[in-house]
């Protein structure tokens, strides 16, 4: 079976990459013209030049395949309100959906994000059935994911769009280019992170991810969404657990939620007059302060989710980010 995977060198992209490749597919992934894949080199994958915004280029990609996984999204936050985020992540999944449609391709896979359903405690963590609860942190990136997710439900109903959805929670491990979640795992080990904040999220490992993401491909119910995840841990708990898988220091002090809240004002406010991103803005501070914990229970027993130990993952992850110079 061929397989088109959009979105293939980033993070997650690149691990499923690898991941298809295990369970013995053919691949196939749509990368802009000129781009550079380190994480791709060595690959045997097919590549076509095009751009996801081009409903021709996305069609031209999906033509002979049997199955897609539509991984590519902007996830940029700054600034909070982005045109260009909404345009990649709404018309780049319409492009994906009518592409699927009009060849009769019997699977598509599309990934979007666990912040699409409303998060819990660690007590009553979030599931698939709660209503999305992240609007109010002013983010073009969630609220598109979240409206892109609908879109595709919307075609499942009305034109028996053959899809299913994947909702990743926050990943630690190898190909981490960007860096984006490893960003933290070189904080920590630089000594720049004073302190942690009242929230938490739950955790994965993105080769879990990248296995679940696959198994999608023929298991899973059409139409279903399924959170992928593991461990529901407060920063504190993750910063120790990076802490000690990489033999530096913990944080050491817990920072109340005003502070956090304020730190992130007042940057937000510099960054409009300097026009630089902030470390961290004041719409990620919200973020930080609240407790995003979710149930994978779903996609453990319907997708064959693994459960690998976020210590596994951190470890990875930082052996990956120092081979690379990023510490």
């Amino acid at each position: 079976m061929k397989i088109l995977l959009t979105g293939a060198d980033g993070f997650l992209g690149s691990n499923i990459t690898r991941e298809l490749l295990a369970q013995g597919y053919q691949v196939r992934v749509l990368l802009i013209p000129e781009h550079i894949t380190l994480t791709l080199e060595g690959l045997d994958i097919e590549r076509f030049e095009g751009n996801l915004l081009n409903p021709e280029d996305v069609r031209k990609a999906a033509t002979g395949c049997d199955g897609v996984i539509h991984a590519a999204a902007s996830t940029s936050v700054w600034p909070p309100r982005n045109p260009l985020v909404n345009k990649v992540n709404m018309e780049g999944t319409e492009n994906v959906i009518k592409a699927v449609l009009e060849l009769g391709i019997p699977r598509l896979v599309y990934v979007s994000t666990a912040s699409s359903f409303g998060f819990g405690t660690k007590e009553k963590p979030g599931d698939e059935t709660c209503p999305y609860r992240s609007a109010k942190y002013g983010l073009d990136y969630v609220d598109s994911k979240f409206q892109a997710q609908q879109m595709v439900l919307e075609a499942v109903k009305k034109d028996k769009l053959p899809a299913v959805i994947v909702n990743p929670c926050f990943m630690f491990g190898p190909y981490d280019s960007k860096p984006s979640s490893g960003a933290m795992i070189v904080a920590v080990c630089k000594g720049k992170v004073p302190g942690y904040s009242h929230g938490g999220r739950n955790y994965i490992y993105v080769k879990d991810v990248a296995c679940g993401v696959v198994n999608a491909l023929k298991k899973g119910r059409l139409g279903e969404c399924y959170i992928l995840g593991n461990a529901n841990l407060t920063y504190a708990e993750i910063f120790k657990l990076i802490a000690d898988t990489t033999g530096t220091k913990v944080p050491p002090i817990h920072i109340p939620s005003g502070i956090i809240k304020g730190y992130g004002l007042f940057n937000t406010l510099a960054a409009k007059t300097s026009g630089k991103a902030p470390t961290l803005s004041y719409n990620l501070a919200l973020i930080a302060c609240d407790e995003h914990y979710y149930s994978p229970a779903k996609a453990i027993k319907e997708l064959d989710l693994p459960q690998t130990p976020i210590e596994v993952a951190v470890k990875e992850a930082f052996e990956w980010l120092k081979t690379h110079k990023y510490i």
